[in-house]
């Protein structure tokens, strides 16, 4: 990571992440498991480097226990202030023939907007929480900006993840900002690392309350 640093890296995505319970991810990918994603998160936290995390539930999870044990391993990663600059908690939606056959309950609206407000409090250092509207599509994704969400993400130019599974919701800069100001808040964009971008051609500004603004 410091090799990877000094090449001109400056913060590395949470996906991957899903969720930090073995058992459930065992049976939903074949990706790492929770401690060497934690080891890579540490790596990334200790040079300095930012990073995000995600939390991908309703992938046969079923109960609550894994995703608050998602919760508390991802939380010791907060090594300092900001090192995890936003989280996106969300349901899978998936419609894969891998995990298809394993879900039994998909999460509703309600679902998600209770973890998402749930994440806001338990993981309380870190500043930004993404509204998975992509996910869960834009009336949804506009409504979790009342249940801790400050970022409604961004339009999406290419994207086949999602896509595969199921969820083709799109939406351009001009929607985007619409649903952010109908619901009550200042759209205002960002970089990567949350700084507010003026489109007059100044330096990026760091936002002063990060939980009042909405990129």
């Amino acid at each position: 990571m410091a090799r990877l640093k000094d090449a001109g890296l400056y913060s590395l995505p949470g996906g991957g992440g899903e969720i930090l319970d073995d058992e459930v991810r065992k049976r939903v990918s074949t990706k790492c498991t929770t401690d060497e994603w934690l080891a890579v998160m540490r790596a990334v936290h200790r040079v300095g480097l930012r990073s995000t995390a995600t939390m991908m539930f309703g992938i046969g999870d079923n109960v609550h226990a894994p995703r608050q044990a998602s919760a508390a391993r991802a939380r010791p990663c907060r090594m300092k202030p900001a090192a995890l600059r936003r989280s996106s908690p969300g349901p899978s939606n998936a419609k894969t023939p891998r995990s298809a056959a394993r879900i039994k309950d998909e999460p509703t609206g309600v679902d998600y907007l209770k973890m998402l407000a749930v994440s806001r409090l338990f993981l309380d250092n870190i500043e930004n929480f993404q509204s998975s509207w992509l996910t869960q599509g834009l009336k949804l994704g506009q409504v979790a900006l009342r249940f801790g969400a400050n970022d409604m993400g961004s339009i999406t130019i290419e994207e086949n993840v999602v896509s595969a599974a199921g969820a083709h919701n799109r939406a351009d800069e001009q929607m985007l900002r619409y649903l952010i100001r109908e619901a009550g808040f200042v759209p205002q964009q960002r970089d990567i690392l949350y700084r507010h971008i003026d489109r007059e051609g100044r330096a990026p500004m760091m936002p002063r309350n990060p939980h009042r603004s909405v990129s």
